[in-house]
Order: C-alpha cells, then structure tokens, then sequence
C-alpha cells in the first residue's frame, strides 16, 4: 500500500446467529479481510462487528459503521438467504437512503454462474449518507466470487456519493471510471 494515500475506514458485519453465539468460528470477516487485502491500494482500517440475525441489531451496527465511524463502504455477511431468520436485507432497507437495485441483481448473476441455489439470494445494495453498503453471502469462496463480480463499481460509486477516491492494486483488479473522473496514479504506486 502506498503511504501518499489517506486511510479510509471500511465496516465489516457477520450476520450469524451461530457465528455470535461462537458455536462455530466467524469466516465471513477474516475472508473479507483477505479479500480487500489483495485487492485495495488504498490503505484502510477495518472496523468489525459480529451481530446474531436479529434486524435492530443490524440496523444498529450500519448506523454505527456509517454514522458514528464514518466508513465508506460497509460489507456484510450472511443472512441474506430465504430463512425466517434470514434478515439483513430487511434491516439493510430499513436504514437506507436509497436503493441501488443494479447491485443486488450483479451479485445474484454472479452467483448464479457457480451455484443454481443463488436465486433464493436477497442481496441489496444501498447508500446511507456517504457510504455504500452491499449485503454479500456468508461462505468465503462466495465472498470472494461475489466481490470479484461486482467490485469494479464500488470505488465510481463512492466517488459519485462524496465518499474517498478508492484505489485498487494494478494486478488485483482494475475499477471503472470514466476517463474524467480517474486520477493519475502516483509515480510509486
């Protein structure tokens, strides 16, 4: 990471009963970890919360990542599945300022090219003030494959929200922006 860059704060939630409970070991956030780890230039401090499946304490943990923490972009796990206890896009929704539906419908594409099961997915993308939030499944590979599908929008998106101009590294992979809103990179990066 290049030390020129300003840090900027990213949210992580596991949505877990089980996870919370620690009947079994969170890797929803280690594998989020791993991911923007080998793929962001920018340098970022991760700020993690684990909350059971319950909507309040979800909608109170975006509310806390976005505005008390200030992160621009906030990443959950799990939850996100037909099950009636399966409520984080509920919750995602209820502290949204607006709907990003073109998200949702990307990660479930993407999904869907590995697992026919991605159709029960409810995955939602909104924004909250200055921060885009994306609901992703729980199991690391679907982490990974899901990011990878759909990450290329993430940093345009924050820069059109007023949020901190996100770099990736060059071999990771490469965002879109319209040529007038890239910046040069620096000459070390």
């Amino acid at each position: 990471m290049n030390s020129t860059h300003q840090s900027v704060k990213i949210g992580l939630v596991t949505v877990s009963d089980r996870a919370f409970q620690r009947v079994y070991e969170d890797q929803g956030i280690p594998a989020l970890h791993t991911w923007l780890e080998a793929t962001l230039a920018t340098p970022y401090l991760a700020v993690a919360i684990m909350v059971p499946d319950e909507q309040g304490q979800i909608e109170d943990a975006l509310k806390q990542l976005v505005d008390v923490e200030s992160c621009c972009l906030v990443l959950t796990t799990g939850g996100t599945g037909p099950a009636p206890r399966d409520v984080t896009p509920e919750a995602t929704l209820a502290v949204a300022d607006r709907v990003l539906d073109g998200f949702g419908e990307q990660m479930r594409a993407v999904s869907l090219k590995y697992v026919p099961t991605a159709i029960l997915s409810r995955q939602v993308g909104v924004i909250r003030k200055q921060s885009l939030i994306l609901n992703l499944p729980g199991q690391p590979k679907a982490i990974k494959e899901t990011l990878d599908g759909v990450f290329a929008a993430v940093p345009y998106c924050i820069d059109l929200i007023g949020g901190p101009y996100l770099e990736t590294l060059p071999d990771a992979l490469q965002p879109f922006r319209p040529k007038s809103a890239q910046r040069p990179r620096p000459e070390n990066a």
